[in-house]
């Protein structure tokens, strides 16, 4: 798996664009977000319909169309340095078709962050733009409103991404071991459910694997993780980290199971690596070399993730 293209970091001043693919967003959150990113002497932007619902389906955030209109438009515009999702949710699937991803290429890079429903447009950015991401706390979140951890870390990240060269998370082992990969993942829900797709990589070869998910019972996890095992699209694979497992269940019977879709790979992995869902969630770069070391729960970026 290759490195992909790492955009510019953020400098004061820097316009940044807020934009929801996916679920409807309150009110109130965004503007919460929007007054930390000015605090940040950032000069942000909520799209045209970053506040709109969706007429007939309540957990869309306005139509398919519009929503990738906003995303597409954001990202065109020259004087945007930075697009951030508001939110995940469900309906990035719905929208990404619609996207000119050609257009979007000729734009050139800039900063993507978000996480959970985002992890399709992740995947799309890489393979489509063949550009690297942020997963981490998006702008109308209550991570990056209201937690000091994770806005310290994606802080960092956005402008002396130098500094967070090696996330440590406090996690252990679940295999121990070293390894050496290419980033990538994001939830297995929605990973599993875009084998097949224009956008999916045919595998996770080569890579270091971020997994993480919300709301999803343990048999449903085996789910999604068998299919992928199936489909071989874990074959290949350098190392593992797992994040949050947020509203899934006792983890008591969630590791287990982790443990045994995961543990034949043969690969090192890492459990509760502090991503994703949970209270303080790290902010980790997509599409960047790095070491993964089980053992001491770190991941070390062989450059910073942004330029």
């Amino acid at each position: 798996m290759k490195e992909l293209a790492r955009p510019r970091r953020l400098a004061p001043g820097a316009r940044v664009a807020v934009v929801a693919p996916s679920g409807p967003v309150p009110e109130e959150r965004l503007q919460a977000g929007l007054d930390v990113l000015r605090g940040w002497d950032l000069d942000p932007v909520a799209a045209p319909h970053v506040l709109d619902r969706h007429g007939e389906f309540a957990y869309l955030a306005g139509s398919d169309a519009d929503r990738a209109a906003d995303l597409q438009n954001a990202w065109c515009d020259p004087t945007v340095d930075a697009v951030l999702c508001a939110r995940g949710g469900y309906g990035a699937q719905r929208m990404i078709d619609l996207l000119d991803w050609d257009a979007m290429r000729a734009a050139g890079p800039k900063v993507f962050l978000g996480f959970s429903d985002i992890t399709s447009l992740h995947e799309a950015f890489a393979t489509r733009l063949g550009l690297a991401t942020l997963y981490g706390p998006m702008a109308a979140g209550i991570d990056f409103i209201k937690n000091t951890r994770a806005q310290e870390h994606l802080k960092a990240t956005l402008f002396a991404p130098e500094t967070v060269r090696t996330i440590a998370s406090g996690g252990t082992a679940l295999v121990p071991g070293r390894a050496r990969g290419t980033t990538l993942g994001g939830c297995p829900a929605l990973l599993a459910t875009d084998l097949g797709t224009p956008h999916a990589r045919p595998s996770a070869a080569g890579g270091l694997l971020c997994l993480e998910d919300v709301g999803e019972e343990a048999y449903r996890l085996d789910r999604y993780l068998t299919q992928l095992l199936r489909a071989g699209w874990l074959e290949g694979v350098r190392g593992i980290l797992l994040g949050s497992w947020e509203r899934c269940g006792d983890y008591a019977a969630v590791r287990p199971m982790l443990a045994d879709r995961l543990g034949a790979l043969g690969v090192p992995v890492v459990e509760e690596f502090g991503f994703g869902h949970c209270a303080g969630a790290l902010t980790i770069p997509f599409g960047v070399a790095a070491e993964l070391d089980a053992d001491t729960a770190t991941l070390t970026l062989d450059e910073p993730a942004l330029r």
